[in-house]
């Protein structure tokens, strides 16, 4: 079965089970204690931070292990914060960063302090100029993904770190994404990343902190890992993951030229073979293996779920999935469609049969998809048109309220109306990429009695 969710888990890598199998063996002691046994586990932590270190791009006593990805970001951004509260409270972020780094800045909001969120253009990169007008005399820290977790697309770090340096602001970089690939490009000032990502254990982050940053621990500290990360080490899952970054690291260039064609591929035939498809992030600045697409009138948990049944492992930032009723805040800061969405991240090893497979079963499964919600095949038409239509589709989700006016724009003359209500915020983002798409004109949103009114003119 296809597993293609690598950006959410990558697969264990063979050199990260090995090392954690050696590694229960040899360092199960305290590294802290003097005695025979607590030596050779510190020896092995030692060799792993300076590994690890090696793979980031820093000193080894600059490098933190942490529990997890999630706990690096909140250490970096509350650490960064607490030793810069005399510059001020002001928190510069991207509007796509990762909700772990989202909810960091939502407690610090709630905590007094305020955040600038930098938009970004349609591709999902901020633009720098924009990011270097938001670091203003009170900003404390600022933070920017080195990629997309959910687009792929790359941001750029290094015009950002410049513009935070000649304005004398830390830079914390999210670098999950993008480790396995490479180094994050120089002039960051904090650092985290997280070891599942690229394909060492679930429960290891690392966090570095560039000597010279101000930098304040919250929360209780003991003698361990700097006082930045409290507890016991685990250390078999610290030694996994330092191996398999260096390992994934020796394989990266030859296995992101042959994802990168696949991935290509996958970024034309989709458009090609399923109509009303929208393919998100930037075409060229992008990880190599992670792709993503929207469907127009499609749910996108129903089409995961049949995706399931057809043997292929994806993922979705739709909003039409379990676990949200609203769109990704990633797709919405883009302004792409949200309806459908797909998210196709190939692990190592991925083949060209399985990519082919893929592209072979999807134009059947969303036709399908498309089918049980009743989406037009084309724009309906009326003999007598009215002079403009209002469309009720309160209490429904997307993708029907489009579904809805996709059948409805052709009962109105060209240069009327139609008008849809709804109280699903997918409505926000996906009527007016419907209208991209249709090539109708947007006009705008009104306030309604509930949720909105969203108005569309017919121009053809």
């Amino acid at each position: 079965m296809p597993y293609f969710d690598a950006a959410s888990a990558a697969p264990l890598h063979p050199v990260a089970r090995q090392a954690l199998l050696a590694a229960l063996d040899e360092g199960w002691a305290d590294p802290a204690r003097l005695y025979r046994e607590g030596r050779r586990a510190r020896l092995l932590l030692d060799a792993a931070r300076e590994a690890a270190a090696e793979g980031v791009g820093c000193r080894p006593d600059e490098l933190t292990f942490t529990s997890s990805g999630t706990r690096a970001v909140y250490s970096g951004i509350s650490g960064a914060l607490a030793g810069r509260r005399r510059v001020g409270g002001r928190l510069v972020v991207s509007a796509v960063e990762h909700s772990s780094v989202l909810h960091a800045a939502a407690d610090h909001e709630d905590r007094g302090g305020t955040v600038a969120r930098v938009p970004v253009e349609r591709t999902g990169a901020v633009d720098a100029g924009t990011f270097g007008r938001a670091l203003t005399e009170d900003t404390a820290l600022a933070c920017l993904q080195s990629a997309s977790h959910e687009v792929g697309t790359e941001q750029p770090v290094a015009e950002a770190a410049g513009l935070c340096r000649a304005a004398g602001v830390p830079l914390l970089v999210d670098a999950a994404q993008s480790l396995a690939w490479g180094p994050v490009p120089e002039g960051w000032s904090l650092l985290a990343g997280s070891a599942h990502k690229w394909g060492g254990p679930a429960g290891v982050g690392l966090l570095a902190v560039r000597k010279g940053v101000r930098f304040a621990p919250q929360g209780p500290v003991d003698e361990r890992e700097s006082g930045r990360a409290p507890g016991f080490e685990n250390l078999p899952a610290i030694v996994a993951a330092a191996a398999s970054l260096r390992a994934v690291r020796a394989e990266a260039d030859a296995e992101a030229v042959r994802l990168r064609a696949l991935v290509d591929r996958i970024r034309a035939r989709v458009p090609a073979l399923v109509p009303d498809v929208e393919v998100v992030g930037d075409p060229v600045r992008r990880l190599p293996h992670l792709v993503t697409f929207s469907c127009l009138y499609v749910d996108g948990e129903t089409l995961l779920g049949e995706l399931d049944r057809a043997g292929f492992s994806v993922s979705s930032g739709s909003s039409c999935t379990s676990s949200t009723l609203t769109p990704s805040h990633v797709l919405k800061a883009m302004g792409v469609l949200s309806e459908g969405n797909v998210r196709v991240s190939l692990p190592r090893g991925t083949t060209e049969e399985d990519v082919d497979r893929f592209l072979e079963v999807l134009p059947g499964l969303v036709a399908g998809v498309r089918e049980k919600l009743g989406a037009p095949v084309a724009p309906a038409s009326s003999p007598a048109p009215d002079d403009s239509l209002v469309v009720d589709a309160l209490g429904k989700r997307c993708p029907i309220p489009v579904i809805e006016l996709a059948k409805m724009i052709g009962g109105v003359p060209v240069g009327a109306t139609v008008t849809v209500l709804s109280d699903d915020e997918a409505a926000r983002l996906d009527i007016p990429a419907w209208c991209a798409m249709r090539e109708q004109e947007y006009v705008g949103e009104e306030p309604a009695d509930r949720g909105a009114a969203y108005v569309v003119r017919r121009l053809s």
